[in-house]
């Protein structure tokens, strides 16, 4: 099922034939840069059964995304249940992942955008938050250009302590 459309995206279910397109940008270092690690394919299936569950119980996530034009997998964008600890979650998060060939086109920001609306409209949010590793830029970008507003910086828990990584910025947008 297709749940948004933009001029040049499908944010749809996730089928079958996106695991090993997943599988490879999520082993992508380049991708991944800014996660404490690559995933295997194990920790990729686990990943994506996570975001299955979570469409199950909630009624949304994060979508796969595709490119209309070529009706290739690019990568996800959508929203998760932020529930690590810390003073702002349990939380929704708005968050995106595309494979490298997708980047500096603006699907991230056109499928975020999207998406906030969608959640702030048929799902009825009233608060979303995004955050990055502070080293980010490239999403930093994305969060203010879909009208998202930085509120601070924080010491990710689930990042170890001595990673450059562990620094994070939290960004939150609330119903209009």
């Amino acid at each position: 099922m297709i749940h948004l459309e933009t001029p040049r995206l499908r944010l749809r279910d996730w089928e079958e034939a996106d695991a090993e397109p997943f599988r490879r940008m999520n082993a992508d270092e380049e991708v991944m840069k800014y996660f404490p690690k690559r995933l295997t394919g194990d920790e990729t299936e686990a990943f994506l059964r996570s975001i299955l569950s979570e469409f199950r119980e909630c009624g949304y996530g994060l979508y796969a995304a595709e490119a209309k034009e070529s009706g290739e997998f690019i990568g996800f964008i959508g929203f998760h249940r932020a529930a690590f600890e810390a003073d702002f979650t349990p939380c929704t998060e708005i968050g995106w992942r595309l494979k490298k060939e997708a980047w500096g086109k603006g699907y991230a920001t056109e499928g975020a955008q999207a998406c906030l609306r969608h959640g702030f409209g048929l799902l009825g949010f009233r608060d979303v938050y995004s955050f990055t590793a502070e080293l980010n830029r490239p999403s930093w970008n994305v969060m203010n250009k879909v009208g998202m507003r930085f509120l601070r910086f924080f010491e990710h828990p689930r990042v170890e302590a001595d990673s450059p990584l562990r620094r994070h910025v939290l960004y939150h947008i609330g119903a209009q």
